[in-house]
């Protein structure tokens, strides 16, 4: 302990390192349950390539594990430290360095947060699509470790399709430099592409060049109430095969309506057994809905209700973005599922989850990305009852079970980490396990970034 000390404080100032056991305790993990987590050794806070470079060869020197972290609104663990590990917190590097209206790129640091570059970029008349729920604090570097999603994604798609290129330190020090600042690009491997979703477990971003799209106009949100959730899935089905492209289209259950009323006094409507949100940012967006509506009450809507204007709209997404949430109230813990299956099979997905939740006499919420058959299963249950706790786990477990079932994945924006490294085995299956691990093994060959996640 003391030699690494020594060593990283000889490459870095005295501000960028955190011993305090109290404040290091702070920085053990992210937002995910049922994850074990380690006492850090140190936290290091860098403000510069250089000094991610001096961690790197300090601890590929001393063969210290190393845990790359962003703001810890993860979901899986996959920030989570080890024993005696150094938590690399990129926190600090919060820099925009570039932002081109020609080029129509971005260029910047890993811990700048989601919300201040679509702010930023929107002062040029561009925008930067992927948005989280937790997109006013999670940061890019974290969303690009994770793959991240958001509400948006069924038009303008996931954190994967908006970085173009890379810089990355790599275990032992050295710096690489991966994709490109053009619009178009096939020279070599994509190593970009391989560096998105690895969960900080092949190298450390540093830097990103992200790619924007020009600010689309306001959205205006719909809401349709229905009688099941399979009648909102027929209408999800419905709305996507007649080739509509909402900017976003999303579910709530009535279980996520009732906690999101009863955290925030929305107003939603409880009678519901499924409310879908559908919105457009088309230039004539009430158009758009009105079509969609009718698809609605085709499917067996109950009620279709457009939003008179941008405030109503904001409304109706906050109180999606509430979702998650609002359902870590209703118990004292929360496990949230992240399964993904073909549009097609969301119906069955969600009618599926309903059973799990009745074999296991459990609360389990549900809110979607409905355009996308992502599904947030969120099962609600008391962490101090050892036997409900292990119910909690079990149906955890049967709700991966049957996305795989239905030909989905197991995770479609929160990534692996901790949480779902056992299922990512079974999902994968032998042959590709073994060369997802010969990759590792290539770019990181001690293991020391980020190990016990993935695999």
């Amino acid at each position: 302990m003391d030699d690494l000390l020594a060593r990283l404080r000889a490459g870095l100032p005295a501000e960028a390192l955190i011993t305090d056991p109290d404040i290091t305790a702070s920085y053990a993990k992210d937002m995910a349950g049922f994850c074990e987590a380690g006492k850090p050794a140190v936290v290091v806070l860098p403000r510069t390539v250089e000094q991610v470079q001096h961690v790197m060869r300090t601890a590929t020197a001393l063969r210290v594990p190393v845990v790359p972290q962003g703001a810890r609104t993860g979901l899986s663990g996959a920030a989570n430290a080890s024993d005696g590990c150094v938590v690399l917190s990129l926190t600090k590097m919060d820099r925009i360095l570039e932002i081109s209206p020609v080029d129509r790129i971005a260029v910047v640091e890993p811990g700048v947060i989601n919300a201040t570059l679509s702010r930023a970029v929107g002062e040029h008349g561009l925008c930067y699509p992927p948005d989280p729920s937790s997109w006013e604090s999670c940061t890019i570097g974290g969303n690009i470790g994770t793959a991240s999603g958001g509400l948006c994604c069924v038009k303008y798609g996931v954190t994967a399709e908006y970085v173009l290129g890379l810089d990355v330190v790599l275990a032992d020090g050295r710096l690489l430099t991966t994709g490109r600042r053009t619009a178009k690009g096939v020279a070599g491997y994509d190593l970009t592409r391989l560096f998105v979703g690895s969960e900080g477990s092949l190298g450390i971003i540093v830097k990103a060049v992200l790619a924007l799209k020009p600010q689309p106009p306001q959205q205006l949100v719909m809401a349709a109430e229905f009688a099941s959730v399979a009648a909102a899935c027929d209408a999800v089905c419905a709305i996507m095969e007649r080739g509509h492209t909402p900017s976003l289209l999303e579910l709530m259950d009535r279980t996520t309506v009732r906690a999101v009323n009863a955290m925030a006094g929305m107003g939603l409507p409880e009678t519901t057994e499924a409310l879908l949100l559908a919105a457009f940012d088309t230039p004539d967006p009430a158009a758009d809905l009105a079509a969609v509506g009718e698809l609605c009450t085709a499917a067996g809507a109950t009620e279709v209700v457009p939003a008179d204007d941008a405030a109503e709209s904001e409304m109706l997404l906050q109180a999606r973005r509430l979702s998650l949430p609002a359902l870590e109230t209703v118990k004292s813990a929360t496990m949230i599922d992240d399964v993904c299956v073909p549009r097609s099979r969301l119906a069955a997905m969600l009618d599926g989850t309903a059973a799990i939740a009745e074999k296991y006499d459990l609360t389990i919420g549900v809110c979607a990305h409905a355009g996308d058959g992502n599904t947030h299963p969120v099962v609600c249950f008391d962490a101090a009852d050892p036997d409900e706790s292990r119910r909690a786990r079990e149906s955890f477990d049967e709700i991966m079970a049957l996305g795989l079932e239905l030909g989905g994945t197991i995770t479609g924006e929160h990534g692996v980490g901790v949480l779902k490294k056992e299922w990512l085995a079974r999902e994968l299956g032998p042959v590709g396990l073994e060369l997802q691990r010969g990759i590792k093994q290539t770019f990181d060959p001690l293991g020391l970034l980020n190990p016990g996640k993935l695999f």
